[in-house]
């Protein structure tokens, strides 16, 4: 297999194959197990090599899996950089590029390792007590900075008596203080807080080098002497209620002295210290407690003076950032109208785009998310991605923006599958006249002029984007016979400051009808009939999904997963319970429960005809399984054709395992053919 293709013909490889008419079966549930991706690619600092994250699926222990590979920039040298079948992450190059150090599972917990990339010999560094986190070389290469969780006893209110020998009392209870005390996806959290190490790159004891009740989390950066580390915290005595500061940081190593180089109301962070060490470019906001604001770029000096925000004139968040070698400008990544870009801006603010279809790393849905690095010589790797493959590693050379493929994980599986097409469509909303984006997906075989049943697919946030990016679950609705509308109504990111806030004390709203616009757009153009069409979404898709049924019948069924039904309980539960006021509604629930339910999907369950499946996961802290319940429990009360479909152990990520997108996806489509014509 030829691991070296030019972009454009491995684009029209995958293109090509994805329509050819029923040569091949389209995509299968099963397949899901086949699909592998790319992450975290890390660029040596010559620009030679690239070392990866390799995720796949694993049938049997029906897990996601992630490995470590290393590749030649010219796609040559592909192989796995070490002989262990266990999961690694975090891949950084030493400054001489020597060494690659990266975070490995082991029977007790994830450590640090390195390895040697001439010899291939691999060394554990450490020995720790909980997982290591955002590893960092030293300019000389003689450590690595990480952070860590330091755990503490939790609260106790009261001593047991002490039980007789042998006696099986009931467990202890649970005591917590903590605003936040628990995240969807790993569930409660241990008490303790997260504090940054140092350890020798040649092994030894990790040092702990800040301290006190705040987290220090994240990536650090050295300064370019080796004597500070900067960084990303909050370190102010609110910082557990004021959830949106962050200040940057400046720890001298030798005194253990902090200094916050930052102080405004609003978010600092992303340090990233130029290659001459004399200043900091770094992301933020002034606060102004809206739904959506842009993250803007800024630079400093060393010391944080002379502040000033670099002049890109792009009402885009920007985030990734990282120096050119020369210390002349610094590049980005950013999402535009669904489809994610690296520019590169001077520090005067002249800006240019050098890379484009950065993402591929969300399997199930058209998400964007995606990375990439640069080496000292200006060669960039990033996960590329288009709506017929996942991330693949792409490299840009300096001064050629033409984007070469240097991986072909999934070449073994979709040339042998016939995708749907994906249709990039812009309507206008019968609202205020804005232009609104949508993608439309033609099932595979596709008869131009005749009509298809439609799934309305809505998208989570709602402050997020769907792209032209790969969907397993979306190839899957189309592989069964239907057209599939995925939408960026307003309040969507990649369109700007102004288009995102359009939700601000007002979601769901218009957004509703920019999603039913386009419903009619398709029916105009001859897709779909009035009387063929179907409607999902989840998490905030959820939410749009049950406020369409709410507002009309015009849908034959409708599946509704991970709701929020109800913001007053759902704000007073989730595990983000205390992130809405305000920036969501007006005040917290109990100050103005009118806004809180007139927004509220479960406001408008008397108006629900459409039969209704609803899903979620049972252990979702996000959207909580009571929310679910309660449109369950109205629509059952009403005498509505529902079902309730519980995902067993599931987050909020009720997709996370590969057996649960395929069973999501097949509930999905059974119900819809319940009530097929």
């Amino acid at each position: 297999m030829l691991r070296y293709l030019i972009l454009q013909s491995l684009l029209l490889t995958f293109t090509s194959l994805s329509v050819v008419a029923q040569e091949h079966p389209p995509l299968a549930g099963m397949d899901i197990f086949a699909l592998e991706w790319v992450s975290e690619p890390k660029i040596s600092p010559d620009g030679k090599q690239v070392v990866y994250v390799r995720n796949g699926m694993d049938i049997m222990t029906d897990q996601r899996q992630s490995r470590l590979w290393l590749v030649n920039s010219d796609g040559s040298g592909h192989e796995k950089l070490t002989s262990a079948d266990v999961d690694e992450s975090g891949p950084v190059w030493s400054p001489d590029g020597s060494r690659i150090a990266f975070i490995r599972d082991t029977e007790h917990g994830s450590e640090i390792f390195v390895v040697w990339v001439g010899s291939g010999k691999i060394s554990r560094l450490t020995q720790l007590d909980r997982s290591p986190r955002g590893l960092s070389w030293s300019p000389d290469g003689n450590h690595i900075a990480f952070s860590m969780l330091m755990p503490e006893k939790p609260p106790v209110l009261v001593k047991a008596p002490e039980k007789p020998k042998d006696a099986e009392w009931a467990e202890e209870p649970r005591i917590t203080t903590r605003v936040k005390y628990e995240t969807d996806g790993s569930g409660y959290i241990e008490p303790g807080f997260n504090h940054f190490f140092i350890v020798p790159a040649e092994g030894g004891t990790a040092r702990q080098v800040t301290a006190g009740e705040f987290h220090h989390q994240g990536q650090p950066q050295w300064s370019a002497d080796g004597r500070a580390l900067i960084f990303t915290a909050n370190r102010k005595p609110d910082w557990e209620l004021n959830y949106v500061n962050s200040e940057i940081y400046r720890l001298a190593l030798d005194s253990g002295e902090i200094v916050a180089l930052t102080d405004r109301n609003g978010p600092d962070w992303n340090p990233v210290v130029s290659p001459s060490g004399e200043q900091i470019a770094y992301l933020g906001f002034d606060d102004k407690v809206q739904a959506y604001q842009v993250d803007r770029l800024y630079l400093m000096n060393v010391d944080g003076s002379n502040k000033r925000e670099i002049p890109i004139d792009l009402d885009r968040s920007v985030s990734g950032l990282a120096w050119s070698s020369q210390g002349d400008g610094i590049y980005f990544q950013f999402d535009h109208h669904g489809n994610s870009k690296i520019n590169f801006t001077r520090l005067n603010g002249k800006t240019s785009q050098v890379g484009e279809n950065l993402g591929g790393e969300s399997i199930g849905r058209p998400y964007g998310e995606g990375s990439f690095t640069v080496s000292n010589k200006g060669e960039i790797a990033y996960t590329f991605s288009t709506p017929y493959h996942p991330a693949e590693l792409a490299i840009i050379s300096r001064g050629n923006s033409t984007a070469r493929l240097i991986t072909g994980l999934n070449t073994d599986l979709l040339p042998f599958r016939s995708l749907g097409q994906v249709q990039e469509i812009w309507y206008k909303s019968s609202i205020d006249g804005r232009d609104i984006q949508g993608w439309v997906v033609t099932p595979p075989g596709y008869t131009p002029g005749q009509q298809y049943p439609l799934i309305v697919e809505n998208h989570g946030g709602p402050i997020a984007n769907y792209g032209d990016r790969f969907s397993a679950e979306i190839q899957l609705y189309a592989a069964a016979g239907y057209v599939v509308f995925y939408p960026n109504p307003r309040g969507s990111t990649s369109y700007g400051e102004e288009f995102g806030n359009l939700l601000f004390h007002n979601y769901p709203g218009e957004d509703y009808q920019d999603v039913m616009d386009g419903v009619d757009v398709l029916i105009k153009a001859g897709y779909t009939s009035e009387d063929s069409l179907y409607v999902t979404g989840g998490s905030a898709g959820g939410i749009m999904t049950a406020w369409i049924i709410g507002k009309n019948n015009r849908f034959e069924a409708a599946v509704v997963a991970k709701p929020v039904m109800n913001w007053i309980s759902k704000t007073l539960v989730a595990d983000n319970y205390f992130m809405y006021a305000n920036y969501r509604y007006p005040g917290q629930p109990w100050e103005n429960p009118e806004d809180y339910l007139k927004f509220s999907p479960v406001s408008l369950v008397g108006n629900i005809q459409t039969p209704t499946m609803v899903m979620v996961g049972t252990a979702d802290m996000r959207t909580p399984l009571s929310e679910a319940k309660q449109l369950y429990g109205a629509l059952k009360i009403r005498g509505i054709d529902t079902a309730l479909v519980e995902i067993p152990g599931a987050y909020h990520s009720i997709v996370n395992r590969p057996s649960q997108m395929m069973t999501k996806v097949d509930h999905v489509l059974a119900w819809f053919e319940k009530y097929r014509h």
